[in-house]
């Protein structure tokens, strides 16, 4: 089917209380994968290729996003697509000819007036070229390249006055939220803080996105969820999946070559762990 925007389904899952889930790519089996899970939970996901993804095919995102869109409009399921952290402008220029509906244009390590004259600027192109921006306030971090950083760290987390006229001085789309996750994490041990949830979904006028999603138990995603988020961003999830099926693979068979033998049931696996997350977000 054709392409769904990411505005459509994120303003569409806040009004019925809920949220949608969004899965990074990184190779065309994650994209597969992604389409599959969606397909097999019977709800819309969002496809979205980061910054760093971008960099390991070369800094080229043509190819990447055209085989991402493709696999997309052949699936059954309601995608979009989204183009992850984006920190260079010039990338970001690429988004509308690549085909992506909606960016999230990362100025988040920039100090406050700083993050807010480049958001705003990123916005002003953005909603010039019909792309829906979405921006981080606060520090989740754990992104590659990056110093480990304590998801409750003084000052880490989000405050809701200062995102709420973060959003009003930059007229972002959605705001990805500090509130106790962390990019990367391989086991599911993240604690949120709900009430800090609460507070900023009723103190910021735009839905609420967690980063880090791979790291948060179930019942605390469901009360995420329900405390206000929107958006739900999955990665590193995926890429636990994946790597594992292929390192179980390897280990039982030292003499195969052929890469369609371990990456088959590497793509089965993530399609199931996206099933599994999407499930999370029923109403």
């Amino acid at each position: 089917m054709p392409l769904v925007s990411t505005a459509e389904l994120v303003s569409t899952a806040t009004a019925e209380h809920r949220a949608v889930a969004a899965f990074n790519v990184i190779t065309l089996e994650h994209a597969e994968a992604i389409a599959a899970g969606a397909e097999t939970a019977g709800a819309p996901a969002i496809l979205q290729i980061s910054e760093n993804a971008v960099r390991f095919h070369g800094g080229r995102l043509a190819a990447i996003a055209a085989a991402t869109a493709a696999v997309a409009r052949a699936s059954t399921a309601p995608l979009a697509l989204h183009l992850d952290h984006v920190v260079s402008t010039g990338l970001l220029h690429e988004a509308a000819g690549a085909g992506f509906g909606s960016v999230m244009f990362d100025a988040s390590k920039l100090p406050y007036e700083e993050n807010v004259r480049a958001t705003a600027e990123a916005v002003r192109w953005g909603h010039g070229h019909g792309i829906w921006i979405e921006a981080e306030l606060g520090r989740v971090g754990g992104k590659e390249g990056e110093a480990p950083l304590d998801a409750h760290a003084p000052g880490v987390r989000t405050d809701p006055a200062e995102a709420a006229a973060y959003a009003a001085a930059t007229g972002v789309d959605a705001l990805a939220v500090a509130v106790g996750s962390a990019h990367a994490m391989t086991e599911r041990t993240a604690s949120l803080d709900h009430a800090l949830i609460a507070r900023l979904r009723e103190a910021v006028p735009v839905p609420l996105v967690l980063h880090g999603s791979s790291g948060v138990p179930d019942d605390e995603i469901r009360a995420a969820v329900a405390a206000g988020m929107a958006k739900i961003n999955v990665g590193t999830a995926l890429n636990t999946a994946f790597t594992g099926s292929v390192r179980e693979f390897l280990a039982g068979d030292g003499r195969t070559v052929d890469p369609r033998r371990y990456l088959a049931p590497a793509r089965d696996a993530m399609a199931g762990t996206v099933a599994a997350f999407l499930g999370l977000l029923r109403p």
